[in-house]
């Protein structure tokens, strides 16, 4: 297997939100990319958990001062995430990388010091792993999704 860093999306091409950006700003990030989940970052640019749909949803529900109309008051931060979802480190073991693909639909990826690099997507990995023909063969079928 390939490198982890031939897999890796880049930051700069990578949505991400900061955590104390707010929860307005975060549905509106959400709904414009089609995304049910973002990596959030710290001010100092270290990858701190995922946000998810549901965190949103739950933090709605379990916090009656947050609505609609006034949910721009509120920060990231304030939420609690429901799942943790793990970040690799660019020197981990390719077995790690495929076991944490299995349940997670991309990979946030840190360098040494936990600050946030990039992303590996669980698609370019069973892309590669598929191969180029039953990848290409998929790519133009009614099979695609």
């Amino acid at each position: 297997m390939k490198n982890i860093l031939f897999f890796l999306l880049p930051k700069r091409d990578v949505v991400f939100l900061n955590v104390n950006c707010s929860l307005k700003f975060a549905l509106e990030v959400m709904e414009k990319n089609g995304y049910s989940a973002i990596p959030l970052i710290s001010d100092k640019g270290k990858y701190v958990g995922t946000l998810t749909e549901g965190d949103l949803l739950w933090g709605f529900k379990n916090n009656p001062d947050i609505n609609f109309d006034n949910c721009s008051r509120f920060d990231l931060k304030d939420l609690k995430l429901s799942r943790r979802i793990k970040s690799a480190k660019i020197g981990e073991p390719h077995e790690t990388i495929l076991h944490m693909a299995k349940y997670q639909n991309f990979i946030p990826v840190t360098d040494d010091n936990g600050v946030f690099i990039g992303i590996i997507r669980r698609q370019e990995i069973l892309d590669y792993l598929l191969g180029d023909d039953l990848q290409y063969a998929l790519h133009d079928s009614e099979y695609k999704v």
